[in-house]
């Protein structure tokens, strides 16, 4: 997971979240660097199920 982490962190360093700079995310744990990853995509496996026919139980 390491290898992975490596690459979120690079990530986000070439291109920060707002509010943040490249320093900031330098300085990130690995877990408040993958929590952070998790946060700003939960919500895109969302987005795929919209406008799909189907049964919805509200």
């Amino acid at each position: 997971m390491n290898n992975h982490t490596e690459e979120i962190r690079n990530k986000y360093i070439q291109n920060p979240p707002e509010g943040m700079t490249a320093d900031d995310v330098r300085s990130m744990s690995d877990n408040d660097l993958l929590d952070m990853d998790y946060f700003l995509h939960e919500d895109d496996d969302l987005d795929d199920d919209i406008g799909e026919e189907g049964f919805y139980i509200f």
